[in-house]
Formats: structure tokens, C-alpha cells, sequence
């Protein structure tokens, strides 16, 4: 589905390996992708296939050994790390399967936090993770600390707060995998209506066929390259 003929995410050609004793193990060889704005795209992989790795660096939380990473027609080869983390702040949405909550912060905290990271005022802030959380059901739980939180309502805080800074695209790393199936289907659910409505591009991971199903295109990693998948 896509919204625009313009990607708003490219990887070309991208390599990255590691030093692992004396040899270099090749997790990426020559990957190559394209995302478009309105599109959700699963990615689905045995473990060890390289599906965390791609993320990363299609995040730019990692740099590729070799290739080009393009995000808004942006080359990322030649940006400083300062400008890295801006333009991944501003751009990029991280959703993992562990919510990864800040513990001793509410629920609302945990949503501001980005924002503010990101110079926006408290007040403008605070009003934008309140809409968030209440889209997703989240109103009446808002001054609540994730220690107070089920499962599926920490994962549903973790989405709203990668939906914040309102990105163009959004990387979930199994956002339902720790999940059990009626949460799981819920919080998906609302995860790709947010997705649709904001008309962002979605590169998901998952293991859960039907929930691939129910995406765009589906893709696999085969000896380090991107490829469809067909179910």
C-alpha cells in the first residue's frame, strides 16, 4: 500500500559483519530494501538470521560495514553521530518486545520523555502523550508506574511512546512476542490502526504467521539478502 512513490526508508547494498574470535562473521550481505510511507511490511526469520541487526541499523543505531542507508532521500553514510541521533530521534520509532519502561517513571513520564528529549515544552508534551495513551486505551492508567501495569498495557505505553515524536517510520522487533494471544491480537490491532492512521512506514518482526498476515508485504533474510516470503 503505498501512500507515496517516494521511500521514506532505502537500504542499498548493505553489509555488516562481526569480529567473532579470528573470524568475521557475515550477518548482512548485501541487503537491499525499500520503504514507502502508508506501508507495513513484516519481516519474518529464524532466530540468528540477522532480523535485530537490521533493524539497527536501519534505525541507525548500528553503522553498516558496507552500504547506504536512506531515510527521507537523506544519505546517512556521512552524518556525524550527533546528527545521527537527531535524525533518528525525529524520524525513527523503536518498538521492542521487551517494553523497556523506565521503572521508576509513570506511564505518562515514559511518553514525555522523547518528546522532551527532542526540546518540545512539558505542556506540549504532556498533551500529546495523553492523546496517545488514551488512543490506546490507556486514559485511566496514566499516572500509573509499569510496575503497576499488565503486560499487554506496559507494550501498548512502549508503542505510544515510539509513536510520540511522531516518526516517519516506525521498528517493532517482535512488539507482541512476549504476549499471550488474546493481549497479542489486541495490542496488534491497535498497533497497525495507529499505524494506518498516521500514515507511517512499519518494518515489523514477528513469528506469528497470522499476525504477518495481516500486513502488506511480507519479507525474509536468506544468506544475509531481503527477500519476499510467501506464507
Amino acid at each position: 500500500m503505498n501512500n507515496s512513490t517516494q521511500a521514506v526508508l532505502e537500504l542499498k547494498d548493505v553489509h555488516v559483519s562481526y569480529k567473532s574470535g579470528d573470524e568475521q562473521l557475515e550477518v548482512l550481505k548485501g541487503a537491499d530494501f525499500t520503504l514507502y510511507p502508508g506501508e507495513i511490511v513484516a519481516l519474518v526469520a529464524p532466530s540468528g538470521a540477522g532480523k535485530s541487526t537490521l533493524l539497527h541499523v536501519a534505525g541507525l543505531l548500528e553503522k553498516p560495514s558496507k552500504g547506504e542507508i536512506i531515510i527521507n532521500e537523506q544519505n546517512t553514510a556521512k552524518l556525524s553521530e550527533r546528527e545521527r541521533t537527531v535524525l533518528r530521534l525525529r524520524s525513527v520509532g523503536f518498538v521492542y518486545q521487551f517494553h523497556h519502561l523506565l521503572p521508576e517513571f509513570t506511564a505518562l513520564e515514559n511518553v514525555i520523555m522523547p518528546q522532551m528529549i527532542d526540546k518540545k515544552s512539558k505542556a506540549i508534551a504532556s498533551k500529546k502523550a495523553k492523546e496517545w495513551l488514551e488512543k490506546f486505551d490507556l486514559g485511566h492508567r496514566v499516572n500509573h508506574q509499569p510496575g503497576k501495569l499488565s503486560g499487554g498495557e506496559k507494550q501498548r505505553v512502549a508503542i505510544t511512546r515510539a509513536l510520540a515524536n511522531s516518526p516517519y517510520i516506525l521498528l517493532a522487533d517482535e512488539p507482541t512476542g512476549n504476549l499471550d494471544e488474546k493481549t497479542s491480537d489486541h495490542v496488534f490491532g491497535l498497533l497497525l490502526q495507529a499505524v494506518r492512521q498516521e500514515g507511517l512506514a512499519a518494518l515489523i518482526v514477528t513469528h506469528n504467521n497470522e499476525l504477518a498476515s495481516r500486513m502488506d508485504r511480507v519479507m525474509t533474510l536468506h544468506e544475509g539478502k531481503i527477500v519476499p516470503f510467501t506464507l
